[in-house]
């Protein structure tokens, strides 16, 4: 390309365009950009327009601790780390990185000028300053490499079981390995990118710089022995697990990482929660795992799946390997070949014998009960070896990668509850422990780490008044607000209904009354139920669409018509089997509304909160905010603006080949902003970015954008929004140009293809839960109070974020959700967007509270949630193992949803 550049000059001008008519660029129709040529202006996230003033100073602390970097002249050099055998084949095995750069380290000091490393543990290396040779390639050798290298004839490993070429290594008193290292020069980052980071330029450099930084806190890490994921670490401190049952272990450790602030560099440090499979004997592990009382009761297919890939020691010999399976069968049973010598004269002859025999006689270990169990097969899977399971024991600190059931996780929630003064402390003392000051490598970079929390000023905005029936005010207090003596501001009529009953005990007459009662209370005029339809108990054991699809017969059977709302009594929690194939028929076959419950503990509260579901999902609405009535909202309420909340759910752990659910939720009959309604996509497993929001075929789109706009067309008195503001839930800062730059542009060209001439502005706002960043109040032990928000300090250098907690910690720490605006055409100024986003958590049509995130964007989640217990899962889930499964992209077809039937397409059912 660059030798033809001179010739260019010469060549005659294109001929003009017709109008109309997009040229294709070259970049796009090769797929790369040319060389010096700019390539298209990206959209880059915003900068902050100012910070905001409005509500009540509080003086906070944050769990971010200052870094000082003493200079910054020298460089990180990276090197790429090539590890070989002495053959020169590639080591595949983990683990042994860091083994072999210690013992490198050690070996050739002098030869290396005395230079710390920052090792990730696989292919990269980094060294303040450049390592003085230019050649790096070094001979390291290990000694007693216990790391689970067994003998290679597949027998069950010991030093009197010799095979093919590892005959001689075995008979020497230790094994040794030799390994070749070769450290490749890769790049060169200045270490002044740290100022960079600071001032908040985003770059190759200061990404690079900030991943140096947080290479050197996980190694440091891997020097204690901790379980290391991404960048949290897990001790192995008995004192640190809760034992969630079913064999597995809650593990409390740290996450640590290096982050620009407006206050400097900071390191954030938070607690953090993993699961581990409880170490010990395997066989005690897979009781507990299945539940059973002995190992005659084992389902062995699933035990296969439980402990593959987990790693045990064995005893006598306290060797370590990894499992690969289970032995075809039982140990007494299963066979191997044995050499052995003959007499005197040196020549070996081959016995096929019973792992069993082999440690009983030959070894000399009794076994109790694992004769007529599977043994563990270990090593390659053409040649393993086979251990009786009671000589194996799990080892400390592996991770439990599958989906928990819902006990587990109800357990791990209320087991990891710190108050805040509880968290503050153990966050201290995690800091003085870790004792980062000792670490080389961060001496070497100049770098020291303040031991105290950073004070922060945050300011707490008045929560918004909310209106119910009659004018009535009602004032939130301490982020609640109730509705005793007041009614829905707007309600339904709840006639033509019944109720089913999937066999939940609960005596019907009452709850009716009970609910009828209630709902007259409210202003809700509700008619007696048409019938109560009782499951007949003969079909509690049949497949769940045969239950689904006999209720229904009942139904059609007795009813004159359609019915317009059915109350559904579910047999246990609601997320029991019947829920998904219910919810789909009813949503999508029939279009009528229903609402789950588990009649479980029913009093007066747990009825209100069902009628104000059901009384929104009818078209009713329960409150409104003061200022959507009359209107002053600025910049949404005198101009046509649509709110879109925006999610992508993925499958739990465990079901990777699970397609991820899409859902956008969008505003309608402007000038509202608490009446929402959804449409849901699938798209390919584990994919992030939203693949359905404009999908064009012919003169129709089937994304999900162009349903949103057309409904709020409809609603909003046929005006088309000239204002959309996205709420986009669950990615992170390193897709933030993605959002705004792939998804707005499928935003947009659904706009273009409804109306050419027709162009909103936009405005694009992140909001992201899942941060290590939290707030506590000086010299209170109680949470921060609801309508706290901070947006200096520990927030970004030039982007627009805040952090806001809109709700009342009522268990444990405060969570506060940090939204990041990225792009704002509209205008809005850090007050103005604040107390907006403030609104938007008040407009909640359940639970009397504000959320922990925006209504919008808890919708989304919501409706992404129900629809997808629409598809059939139960046959895919269990089928990973241990380390998750994985499917590539695309590789297999996504089925697609239902469609919602018209009559409830534009309803609250998600509510």
């Amino acid at each position: 390309m660059g030798s033809h550049d001179g010739e260019a000059d010469e060549l005659p001008p294109p001929p003009p365009l017709p109008p109309n008519v997009v040229p294709i660029k070259a970049e796009d129709a090769s797929g790369e950009s040319l060389p010096n040529k700019p390539a298209k202006p990206k959209r880059l996230p915003m900068a902050r327009p100012g910070i905001g003033r409005k509500g009540q100073p509080i003086q906070l602390y944050s769990n971010h601790f200052k870094v000082a970097v003493k200079s910054t002249q020298d460089f990180f050099f990276h090197y790429y780390v090539n590890l070989k055998y002495e053959d020169d084949r590639p080591v595949d095995g983990k683990g042994f990185g860091r083994k072999v750069m210690d013992k490198l380290q050690q070996t050739y000091c002098s030869e290396l000028s005395d230079k710390e490393f920052a090792y990730d543990g696989e292919k990269s290396l980094f060294t303040v300053g450049a390592l003085p040779q230019v050649n790096n390639e070094f001979t390291v050798v290990l000694e007693d490499v216990s790391t689970g290298k067994t003998a290679a004839n597949g027998s069950p490993g010991g030093n009197d079981s010799p095979g093919g070429s590892d005959r001689k290594r075995m008979r020497r008193p230790y094994q040794t390995k030799t390994f070749k290292v070769e450290l490749c020069f890769a790049a060169k980052i200045p270490m002044s990118a740290i100022g960079q980071v600071i001032r908040g330029e985003e770059n190759e450099n200061s990404q690079e710089v900030i991943r140096v930084l947080d290479i050197i806190l996980r190694q440091h890490a891997a020097k204690q022995g901790c379980l290391i994921v991404r960048q949290s670490f897990f001790h192995n401190n008995p004192s640190n697990f809760v034992d969630l049952g079913g064999g597995v272990t809650g593990c409390r450790g740290f996450h640590s990482s290096f982050r620009g602030t407006q206050s400097g560099l900071s390191l954030n440090i938070d607690v953090s929660t993993t699961m581990i499979v409880k170490p010990g004997p395997v066989i005690d592990f897979l009781l507990l795992n299945q539940k059973v009382d002995h190992p005659s009761r084992i389902d062995w297919q699933k035990a296969k799946r439980a402990l593959k890939n987990l790693r045990i020691k064995t005893t006598p010999a306290n060797s370590e390997f990894k499992i690969i399976g289970l032995s075809d069968r039982k140990c007494n049973e299963q066979t191997f070949s044995l050499r052995r010598r003959n007499g005197g004269d040196g020549d070996c002859d081959t016995v096929d014998i019973t792992v069993y025999d082999y440690f009983v006689k030959n070894k000399g270990i009794e076994l109790r009960y694992s004769g007529d169990l599977p043994c563990l097969s270990v090593g390659k899977p053409k040649r393993p070896s086979y251990f009786p399971i009671e000589l194996c024991s799990l080892i400390p600190l592996q991770r439990y990668t599958k989906a928990l059931s819902t006990l587990q996780r109800s357990s791990l929630v209320e087991k990891s509850r710190q108050k805040p003064q509880e968290r503050m402390t153990v966050l201290h003392d995690a800091l003085q422990r870790s004792n980062y000051d000792s670490d080389a490598m961060l001496r070497a970079c100049g770098i020291s780490i303040a031991p105290n929390f950073t004070q922060v000023e945050g300011r707490v905005l008045q929560a918004p008044k909310l209106k119910a029936a009659n004018g009535e005010d009602i004032f939130p207090r301490n982020g609640r607000w109730n509705f005793t003596n007041k009614k829905f501001i707007n309600t339904c009529t709840v006639e033509k209904w019944a109720v089913v009953n999937f066999s939940a005990r609960c005596d019907v007459r009452n709850l009716i009354r009970d609910l009828t009662r209630n709902a007259s209370a409210k202003g809700i005029q509700m008619d007696e139920p048409f019938d109560v339809f009782e499951e007949s108990p003969s079909l509690r054991r049949a497949p769940v669409s045969r239950r689904v699809d006999d209720m229904f017969e009942q139904i059609k059977s007795k009813l004159p018509g359609a019915p317009k709302f059915l109350l559904c009594l579910l047999p246990e929690r609601k997320n029991c089997e019947v829920y998904g194939p219910w919810k789909r028929k009813c949503l999508a076959e029939f279009g009528i509304v229903t609402q789950c419950l588990a009649p479980g503990r029913v009093n007066d509260p747990y009825l209100l909160n069902l009628l104000m579901k059901i009384n929104a999902k009818l078209g009713g609405m329960n409150s409104l905010l003061q200022i959507e009535a009359p209107p002053s909202i600025p910049h949404v309420s005198k101009v046509p603006t649509i709110i879109l909340g925006m999610d992508v759910s993925h499958g739990q752990p465990g079901q990777s080949d699970r397609p991820s659910i899409a859902a956008v939720v969008s505003s309608r009959q402007w000038p509202l902003i608490s009446k929402y309604r959804a449409s849901v996509h699938t798209q390919s497993p584990k994919q992030e970015m939203m693949s359905s929001l404009f999908k064009p075929r012919g003169t129709d789109d089937d994304g999900l954008i162009r349903e949103s706009l057309i409904d709020f067309y409809t609603s909003s008195g046929k005006r088309k929004p000239d204002h959309v503001i996205i709420f986009r839930d669950g990615v992170s800062e390193s897709q933030f140009t993605q959002v705004i730059n792939i998804e707005l542009d499928q935003i947009i060209e659904a706009c273009k293809f409804l109306d050419e001439k027709w162009s909103p502005k936009f405005t694009v706002i992140v909001a992201q839960k899942n941060h290590h960043t939290k707030f506590f109040q000086t010299g209170s032990p109680d949470n921060v109070p609801p309508g706290t928000v901070v947006d200096n300090k520990v927030c970004h250098p030039r982007n627009f974020d805040f952090y806001m907690c809109a709700h009342a910690g009522m268990i444990g720490t405060s969570r506060p959700t940090h939204y990041h605006v990225l792009h704002d055409e509209i205008g809005f100024s850090a007050d103005e967007m604040q107390e907006f986003v403030h609104s938007l958590s008040y407009v909640y049509v359940s639970k009397e509270h504000d959320g922990h995130i925006i209504a919008p964007i808890c919708y989304a989640h919501l409706a992404a949630a129900q629809i997808g217990t629409f598809l059939k899962f139960e046959e895919m889930s269990d089928t990973s193992s241990s380390q998750g499964g994985h499917t590539s992209l695309g590789s297999i077809p996504v089925p697609e949803l239902p469609k919602l039937h018209e009559k409830v397409g534009s309803s609250m059912f998600f509510c």
